[in-house]
């Protein structure tokens, strides 16, 4: 039966199905404009979104300029140049490319085209939000696996909710918020529990901050030796700094699963600087390598500091840091947005005094580290 609140919003919105108007919203955080206008402030240090702080590659910026006498014609509708760059650095056909606006966007196509009302969908809490709204979206059930005490995957937890009957099993590797790992054994082991017909979906947004990690999981070998259905999730919103680009894609495991996922793709659904910039960004490793350089010689730094004013800061392989405080994380978010600080305290049940901390230029995350060290020791 639904309950009292479901019930108000479908009094509130009787043209929604149900399965809409109960959905939360996904929290997309405050803009620095919006913490502008509130607190009457003009400096601000954004650490909520996981933003590469040091911006794209010098090629997209020199290229800028010329995309201005393109802007009255459509896009390229199937990014076909993009997709061929992808498919040619991961070894794979380019129709087996799928190119979205932002891989958010292939989530929710993902829910689209392989959910039905009742069907089952595993993954784990806390995560991305959106891996739990948009299967409820489609009137999926959702069964969320907590991570560990230790803030660590709950292995045997997943292994056990995947053997029963699922249609998708969906998580980010890294994990987004916690920053956890899994390894390439424990990623083999939880795909062989699942049944023989389900989707793997692997959001691999934030793979470049792992993959020097001699642990971290090739996840397309492992997934090209099995049988069952896979996607990847990759993004240019992180490591390659193009997040206001909104340009993300997947690998399929075949031309057939990236062509359902076609079907229900809106038209001419990235644009042509973001498809542009893309390109000139996968071009240029040299300069993204770099930026994780920097980005994880400062995440140590200041998951170290976090550490030393006697804080838990869980294991991380990501470009932000997941941190226990000693009072709920709304509160402490607040009082660090009255000093121009964004950063974003976690929602979830059981994870109210958790947030999660972007890292930013090596001056912001002095900034933070001081005005943590002032309000909770």
């Amino acid at each position: 039966m639904p309950d009292s609140v479901s019930l108000s919003l479908l009094a509130r919105y009787p043209l929604c199905r149900p399965e809409v108007s109960g959905l939360p919203r996904y929290n997309a955080g405050l803009s620095e404009d919006e913490v502008r206008r509130r607190y009457g402030l003009q400096n601000i240090v954004k650490l909520g979104s996981n933003e590469n702080p040091y911006g794209p590659s010098p090629n997209v910026i020199a290229g800028w300029a010329a995309l201005a006498e393109r802007l009255g014609r459509y896009p390229d509708a199937a990014a076909e140049t993009l997709r061929h760059d992808i498919a040619r650095l991961n070894g794979l056909e380019s129709d087996r490319v799928l190119v979205g606006n932002g891989s958010e966007q292939i989530i929710r196509l993902i829910a689209e085209a392989y959910l039905s009302p009742g069907e089952r969908v595993v993954t784990v809490r806390p995560a991305f939000g959106l891996h739990e709204i948009y299967p409820r979206m489609m009137g999926a059930e959702v069964d969320a696996v907590p991570v560990g005490s230790d803030a660590t995957f709950d292995l045997a937890a997943l292994q056990t909710a995947v053997k029963r009957p699922t249609k998708i099993l969906m998580f980010a590797n890294p994990s987004n918020p916690v920053g956890c790992m899994m390894s390439g054994a424990a990623l083999q082991d939880l795909i062989d529990a699942c049944p023989s017909h389900a989707l793997i979906v692997v959001d691999e947004a934030y793979r470049e901050y792992a993959e020097e990690d001699s642990e971290y999981p090739d996840a397309q070998v492992i997934l090209e030796k099995q049988p069952r259905p896979w996607v990847i999730l990759r993004t240019f919103s992180k490591a390659y700094g193009l997040a206001a680009l909104r340009i993300g894609y997947a690998l399929t495991s075949s031309a057939d699963v990236a062509k359902t996922l076609d079907t229900v793709r809106d038209p001419f659904n990235t644009n042509m600087p973001a498809q542009v910039a893309a390109c000139a960004a996968l071009a240029d490793d040299a300069y993204m390598k770099d930026c994780i350089r920097k980005t994880v010689s400062e995440r140590k730094r200041v998951a170290g500091a976090l550490k030393g004013m006697g804080l838990f800061v869980a294991p991380t392989w990501t470009n932000f840091v997941f941190v226990r405080v000693p009072v709920p994380a709304d509160q402490l978010a607040t009082e660090l947005l009255k000093r121009g600080i964004i950063i974003k305290p976690w929602k979830e049940k059981g994870f109210e005094t958790w947030t999660r901390i972007s890292i930013g230029l090596p001056t912001e995350n002095d900034t933070l580290l001081q005005a943590v060290a002032d309000l909770v020791l």
